[in-house]
């Protein structure tokens, strides 16, 4: 890191500290070469591989704007997308890389929107997974009820431990 006042190519950490959110990391610096202090905020950066091959920075708008798309219509609120947007990047970020597919943000959305909203959930899968025929929303379908068969079974056997 170099000196903002003499340029020198070197300084020392005195203090780091974490921000609110966790996001960014602030370092209180000090030159060895004319002792003067300065501060730098660091944050680690998440990069988006697109189809073509181009990259560019994450962005939680984009993921809401995407959802938006596909819960118009629907009882989900700004709240419930940024909420969303929020949970997306903490799963990408939890992967560790600094690059991620575009892919694989599609992935990362449809898990947290399938709980937010089963028809936004299918609104977005139709169009991410290119849905050709009636028979692929019938399986998207299917796949969805069969969560909902575990989840009742799950009900049912608590509410009958809880009776007897």
């Amino acid at each position: 890191m170099h000196c903002p006042f003499c340029r020198h190519p070197d300084s020392r950490v005195v203090d780091s500290r974490t921000s609110d959110d966790g996001a960014s990391i602030r370092r209180r610096r000090q030159c060895p070469n004319c002792n003067r202090r300065f501060t730098t905020v660091e944050t680690t950066s998440l990069s988006v591989v697109k189809r073509s091959g181009a990259t560019e920075p994450f962005s939680r708008d984009k993921i809401v704007g995407g959802v938006r798309k596909a819960c118009q219509g629907r009882p989900v609120s700004e709240d419930d997308l940024a909420i969303l947007a929020q949970k997306v990047e903490e799963t990408l970020r939890s992967s560790g890389s600094a690059e991620i597919d575009a892919y694989e943000i599609g992935l990362a959305i449809l898990v947290p929107l399938r709980e937010l909203d089963e028809v936004a959930y299918l609104r977005f899968a139709s169009v991410y997974q290119a849905f050709e025929s009636l028979e692929d929303f019938e399986a998207a379908i299917t796949v969805l009820r069969a969560g909902h068969v575990d989840h009742d079974e799950d009900d049912t056997l608590e509410d009958s431990a809880t009776t007897s």
